[in-house]
């Protein structure tokens, strides 16, 4: 089975507007790119980049940012930009830095982390190397797969895909058990699908894609010398259309309570018997396990009989696709161009590839991220940035147990239990306190494909070792020099990056009403993961149960049904017939409202009851609400926006800007938003959860 590292309902506050590598094979370095973070106008705010001609009431988004996006352009080999992308661009510069030091240290003592690295980035920056060796990487794993002849055989391909090239149709990961958080488990996913969502093969309006794939397919079949490419693409598309019936939506496969359906090998051989189970956890490194949680339990007994109706020479062809897909980035230029051109242009909309230096820095990223987080956080986050996010959760914490006492809506019962899980929260701010131990793995200058796969069966065997035993609560499942932050429910803990702490997120010169509007709102984001839709599933111990009386939980549900409906109603023109969904972004929506709400809360604290100044004409709250949306300024080209529309549990930036705040009284109090404005709903309309 494919390796899928499991953190057991991890929640994150943004997925990658680029999520999709974009390879290039030409540039070696990188231009000169300044290792400091950009400061936002004289107190955090980027004022030139308002348009003070729209009404803030009529486009929140528009008022804060529009000047902004008039003046900027997605660079030409990104898919989206933004705050995000901003900041991500200086980790990398910072992190290209680091690695062009170490490659050219000839004094590095051999096996060390910082050698290990250097090796890993050298070798992907050879583009020479690449282009002399071609197919020949692949071609081991391609005649491996024309040697298979049974069912076994090839899912003994899949069990050895397992944190390698190649695919599967179940993914396998090793992580917290939702009923009993303090030990891992082995967990079960249905898989098998080579365009991003199994609507892209079901509906119509995908037409385009789903021809466009096949095209892909036929051609990676070609470059990796595959007999009868067309007519085998075409089968393989075929078979993805009947995985893509079977499976659940991503909806469906957000419900933690469906989702968790434990039952030993025994049991699941019997409910799923058209696949070969047992040989592919062999394969696996598996062969010792004797329970599994299955996730979407009714789709795998139907894609375990399409496996065993399948023709073998069908599945080979499958493998040996997926197989050269996941190669593509590592081998020759026309592989490289032909992976960039699907991926990254055709769905996504990108204009040119990166340069391969960044290629090469997420490489070392992917193989060896905290060995590098260890030397970033020591160069780029000072202890008094950590302090300062202390005292700032510390204001965070207050809010959300004055917002829970406070409900309306809740019974004392609940508001015990709900206070209880607050209380429990752990907090990780900037990097773990202690650091993977890299020993292990072997790293070999010149061999690209080898490093990459000895790299991803490093992880896999960390993971096997974890499994059936306690849980490692000080693990990160971030490195510090990741733009992003998570809530695990299984842990109850939220987690923040390094390098997220930095402008427009977190300035420590920043007026505060900024900082509380950035940083706070996503400290405040992540806590409400505890309670969104499906966080709120997990007691202050980590314990997926029911800790609701039930008359809570349906006033909840009310509210948050209430809740989705604001957002699948707005419309994106550029991409007619595709709305938010709300089902699948329910948790983060409900993320960004308890978010902005405790930052301003929290804000309110922070005054100790002294007014809040005024600054270039904005009062205290107003700032606060500035500094959300301009954490949000968001630029998308229409293709990754429609893909992040169909696959993303987060709504896209530039709606995340204004449509918490509709139903913010504050907000409305702020700037005088009134009857008759575009973003303005009724009072008795407004949504009040936490």
């Amino acid at each position: 089975m494919s390796l899928r590292r499991i953190g057991s309902a991890v929640s994150l506050l943004l997925l990658s507007l680029s999520t999709t590598a974009v390879f290039a094979a030409d540039a070696k370095t990188a231009p000169a790119a300044p290792i400091t973070a950009e400061r936002y106008g004289t107190w955090g705010f980027d004022l030139t980049g308002m348009d003070r001609t729209v009404k803030p009431g009529d486009d929140f988004f528009k008022y804060v940012n529009g000047a902004w996006v008039a003046k900027t352009q997605i660079p030409p080999d990104k898919t989206g930009y933004g705050a995000f992308a901003v900041l991500t661009d200086l980790s990398e510069a910072r992190v290209h830095a680091l690695l062009d030091k170490w490659a050219a240290d000839k004094t590095l003592k051999a096996g060390s982390d910082e050698a290990k690295v250097a090796a890993v980035y050298r070798t992907f920056l050879d583009d020479a190397t690449a282009e002399k060796l071609d197919a020949k990487p692949l071609q081991p794993y391609i005649e491996s797969i024309k040697k298979a002849q049974t069912y076994d055989d090839v899912a003994r391909l899949m069990g050895r895909s397992a944190g390698a090239l190649g695919s599967s149709f179940f993914n396998a990961g090793i992580g917290d058990d939702a009923k009993n958080p303090d030990r891992n488990v082995l967990y079960l996913s249905q898989a098998g699908l080579g365009l991003p969502d199994r609507e892209f093969y079901l509906q119509d309006k995908f037409k385009a894609q789903k021809d466009r794939y096949q095209q892909y397919v036929t051609d990676m079949l070609t470059l990796a010398g595959w007999d009868e490419p067309q007519k085998n693409a075409a089968d393989i598309v075929a078979l993805e259309t009947k995985i893509a019936e079977a499976q659940w939506t991503r909806a469906e496969s957000r419900d933690r309570d469906k989702t968790y359906n434990p039952m030993t090998i025994a049991e699941l051989e019997k409910n799923a018997p058209g696949f070969p189970w047992k040989v592919a956890f062999k394969e696996a490194g598996l062969e010792k396990v004797d329970r599994a949680v299955v996730r979407q339990n009714t789709a795998l007994p139907k894609i375990a009989k399409i496996y065993a109706d399948t023709p073998v020479a069908t599945l080979k062809a499958w493998e040996a696709f997926h197989t050269a897909d996941d190669a593509a980035p590592l081998l020759s230029k026309r592989f490289v161009d032909t992976h960039w051109e699907f991926h990254a242009k055709f769905l996504n909309g990108a204009k040119e590839q990166r340069p391969r230096w960044k290629r090469a820095v997420g490489a070392a990223e992917e193989a060896m991220g905290e060995a590098i987080g260890r030397t970033y956080v020591a160069d780029y986050f000072p202890p008094e940035s950590k302090t300062k996010m202390e005292q700032l959760v510390a204001d965070l914490r207050t809010s959300m147990k004055g917002r829970i006492e406070n409900l309306q809506w809740m019974s004392p019962e609940t508001k015990a239990r709900a206070l209880d899980k607050l209380a429990h929260f752990t907090v990780k701010i900037g990097y773990p306190s202690k650091w993977r131990d890299y020993s292990g793995l072997v790293v070999k200058d010149g061999d690209l494909v080898g490093n990459v796969e000895r790299s991803g069966k490093f992880e896999w065997a960390y993971d096997i070792a974890r499994l059936n035993k306690p849980v490692d609560k000080a693990e990160w499942n971030m490195t510090p020099q990741t733009v992003n932050a998570y809530y695990q429910s299984t842990k109850n803990e939220v987690v923040f990056p390094a390098a997220i702490l930095q402008p427009p997120f977190f300035d420590p010169k920043a007026d505060p009403a900024v900082n509380y509007g950035g940083i706070g709102a996503v400290i405040g984001h992540e806590i409400t993961h505890g309670f969104d839709d499906q966080g709120r599933k997990s007691d202050g111990t980590g314990m997926l149960r029911d800790w609701w009386a039930p008359e809570d939980a349906a006033k909840f549900e009310a509210q948050a049904a209430k809740y989705g409906a604001q957002y699948e109603a707005v419309n994106f023109p550029q991409l007619p017939g595709i709305h938010i969904v709300p089902k699948m972004t329910m948790g983060e929506n409900i993320g960004d409202l308890g978010g902005i709400l405790m930052a301003l809360d929290a804000y309110h604290i922070s005054l100790k009851g002294q007014p809040a100044p005024v600054l270039d004409g904005f009062t205290g709250d107003q700032r606060v609400f500035l500094g959300w949306a301009q954490v949000w300024r968001t630029m998308m080209r229409d293709d990754a926006l429609r893909q992040q529309l169909m696959t993303n549990p987060h709504s896209p930036g530039q709606v995340r800007a204004f449509a918490p705040l509709r139903n913010v009284d504050a907000w409305y109090a702020a700037f005088d938003v009134k009857e008759g404005d575009a973003e303005y709903v009724k009072p008795e309309d407004r949504v009040r959860i936490w």
